[in-house]
């Protein structure tokens, strides 16, 4: 979005980013993945095995490239959702306002799930629009190539239904 004189409703609108994919793999192997924190972040394929720990109630994931990221847990709803807040990335720590990502996953007649994400929150992370927007841009981006990421791992690691003779 170009424009610096958006409305206050175009603004509410631009405080979520909500996007979904089909993926051909049972709930349960879904759920695995995105009760992880942070498996989202990535170099455009998900880790099989993150540098991910625990300091308290803080999952603390450390990429090569990335940095460190720090999530905190809302809630987990297995099989069907899960919620993390970023409290703590290379560019901001844990006092500074943060987003809230949402992941849903909802049973899709035939077999396999709908993966749905929800960011919010973006209009917290600054007073000055232009600055949030811009966070909001990359993420924006971002989230098509992360949930197809999911679902290239999700589909490749899910096991392979096998027929009777």
């Amino acid at each position: 979005m170009n424009d610096t004189t958006s409305t206050d409703t175009e603004l509410a609108e631009l405080d979520r980013i909500a996007r979904q994919i089909d993926i051909d793999a049972p709930v349960e192997r879904v759920w695995e993945l995105i009760s992880r924190p942070g498996w989202y972040v990535n170099d455009g394929a998900v880790e099989a095995d993150p540098d991910l720990h625990w300091e308290g109630d803080v999952a603390v994931l450390r990429h090569p490239r990335l940095g460190e990221y720090r999530f905190r847990t809302v809630t987990l709803d297995k099989p069907r959702y899960a919620a993390f807040r970023w409290i703590g990335t290379p560019f901001r720590n844990e006092s500074t306002p943060s987003t809230l990502v949402e992941f849903w996953i909802d049973e899709r007649d035939g077999g396999g799930v709908t993966l749905r994400v929800v960011e919010s929150g973006f209009s917290g992370l600054a007073d000055d629009p232009a600055t949030w927007l811009k966070e909001r841009e990359g993420n924006d981006k971002g989230w098509f190539a992360e949930l197809k990421a999911a679902k290239v791992f999700v589909e490749k690691s899910a096991p392979t239904p096998t027929t009777q003779p």
